[in-house]
């Protein structure tokens, strides 16, 4: 690991419990600092509620830290919309935002577009999925935000259990993630979570970045920080143990592809050759091969989009 990358460990990683909720309540009053929350979803009605109520209850209520909490609906075909607002969340859906731009599939969209309908100065993404939600992971990713003016971008991190084994979730980012970034960024090698979901960064930082559609956005994100802010404006906050709906092998093989082609667009700027995977499952007569496109679209950073600028001088 590089000197500069231990430095920053030993600086740049605390713990939730470092920063009390009352001492984020004061930093955000003196600063006057507003906090938006965003929750993209699809078709998460079975976590949804139990997320957006604990963010109100604990964050809204009984400590005003987070001044608006947005649930993006990316076209559910569930009640995920009907409980979020019944939870207490404002509910909009994708496709409303933006409309002269067709949606394209993808949470990395759905982020993106979440900046034009939110006003915090800080703002805070929370996957949909989550089970067994605390606050913490709230609190703890927007904290540094708060207290440490340097401080640009935060990452949540914390133990990922695959069933009932602990650590052993996150196969994509131990698989992908992890060695791209060591072999390429080895300046955002310590990040114990760099796919994570849980993240909050500067509108100021937001607005510059281009947000992959897909799931490329987090490793997109997070390289793209490291360029436009530097590393000391990096951190990480360590918020216990994450637990959620855990995908196939197939689907993590996609999402591998997709974070694949990201990564390789930030090293080369390049066209992939043939930006699509074959998979195979077995059928009636044998192996039959499966292709899925991979996600090759980027948006452009919000600060360039007309919409964006327009509401900023209004």
């Amino acid at each position: 690991m590089l000197e500069e990358v231990e430095r920053w460990l030993s600086r740049r990683s605390w713990s939730v419990a470092d920063r009390p909720p009352s001492a984020l309540l004061a930093a955000k009053r003196a600063a006057g600092t507003s906090v938006s929350v965003v929750l993209p979803a699809l078709d998460e009605e079975g976590t949804v509620g139990a997320i957006v109520a604990e963010i109100r209850r604990a964050l809204m209520e009984r400590t005003p830290l987070v001044d608006e909490l947005v649930v993006i609906d990316s076209g559910s075909g569930d009640r995920t919309a009907e409980v979020a607002a019944a939870a207490g969340a404002r509910v909009v859906h994708r496709d409303e935002i933006l409309p002269r731009l067709p949606a394209l599939p993808g949470k990395g969209e759905v982020l993106w577009r979440s900046l034009l309908v939110t006003r915090g100065d800080v703002v805070a993404f929370v996957d949909a999925d989550l089970k067994e939600f605390s606050a913490d992971f709230v609190s703890g990713i927007v904290g540094p935000l708060l207290t440490e003016p340097d401080v640009d971008f935060v990452k949540a991190m914390y133990d990922r259990p695959l069933g009932t084994a602990a650590g052993q979730g996150g196969r994509v980012t131990e698989l992908m993630a992890r060695p791209l970034l060591n072999m390429h960024w080895p300046q955002l090698a310590g990040f114990v979570q760099p796919l994570g979901g849980e993240y909050a960064a500067r509108r100021s930082l937001l607005e510059r970045l281009p947000f992959p559609v897909g799931y490329g956005v987090e490793l997109g994100l997070l390289v793209d920080a490291l360029h436009t802010a530097g590393l000391d404006a990096l951190a990480q906050v360590d918020v216990g143990v994450r637990v959620h709906r855990h995908q196939d092998g197939q689907a993590l093989g996609r999402m591998a592809a997709a974070i694949y082609r990201t990564a390789q667009l930030r090293l080369a700027r390049a066209h992939l050759v043939r930006p699509e995977l074959t998979q195979f499952v077995r059928g009636e007569h044998g192996f039959e091969p499966r292709t899925h496109p991979v996600d090759t679209e980027e948006r452009p950073p919000m600060a360039q989009v007309a919409e964006y600028a327009r509401r900023r001088v209004a």
